[in-house]
């Protein structure tokens, strides 16, 4: 019986790490859609959101069972209860994806980039898909020193945005209300993904260690 358990434990770990990858799929798809305007790559990463739906509420079900049935404790309390928060986040991270795609759809034929801020998204892009990959990798190899790299590789993210605020408000600036929108929209959404990728490296670092990353405040649970 525990031996069963424990394969279902292990099945989690590896959803996730399947799930995290059709994450990562998503958001260079949605990239691309957006700096090139294909509109046949957005409307792919739309419909392909359904999907990570879907698992989201499949391993939902199977962490709250495990929890209910199995009555986990210490390291398989902190892996199910983990599971159930870092699924959540990958679900977000989806939504994300899906909604760089959306504006790609919207402002289809046109680029919904103005071309002074290409390069900035460019770069956000390729660390968007940077950090899902180390996460991917973080929970498929239990790897905490690769979990604590999220957050350094987040701040880049992070000063990427500050950089296309300071760029919109200069005195020289000619974007339109619309490309403004945009701009501001499309740097939340690859803010808000690194975002999640580093709280999925937290709770790696959680399942292996048990304990809350230094300088870190949120619940064990």
């Amino acid at each position: 019986m525990r031996t069963s358990y424990h394969e279902e434990l292990d099945s989690i770990l590896d959803s996730l790490v399947h799930m995290a990858g059709l994450v990562e799929v998503a958001i260079r798809d949605a990239s691309e859609s957006l700096l090139s305007a294909d509109l046949g790559l957005a409307e792919s990463v739309i419909s392909k959101d359904i999907e990570l739906d879907r698992m989201h509420e499949e391993m939902e079900y199977k962490c709250l069972s495990l929890l209910a049935l199995q009555a986990p404790v210490a390291g398989e309390l902190r892996t199910i209860v983990s599971a159930i928060r870092v699924v959540f986040e990958l679900a977000r991270m989806g939504d994300l994806a899906a909604h760089v795609a959306k504006i790609a759809r919207l402002r289809y034929p046109a680029t919904a980039v103005p071309e002074r801020f290409e390069a900035g998204f460019r770069e956000m892009a390729s660390i968007a898909i940077e950090i899902i990959d180390l996460a991917r990798l973080s929970m498929a190899a239990r790897d905490v020193k690769g979990a604590h790299r999220l957050a350094e590789i987040d701040s880049r993210m992070d000063e990427l945005r500050r950089e296309q605020f300071t760029l919109m408000l200069s005195e020289d600036s000619d974007i339109s209300i619309e490309g403004a929108v945009d701009v501001a929209l499309l740097g939340r959404y690859f803010e808000r993904f690194a975002d999640h990728a580093v709280a999925v490296g937290r709770r790696v670092i959680y399942i292996m260690t048990g304990q809350v990353p230094e300088g870190e405040d949120w619940p064990n649970a």
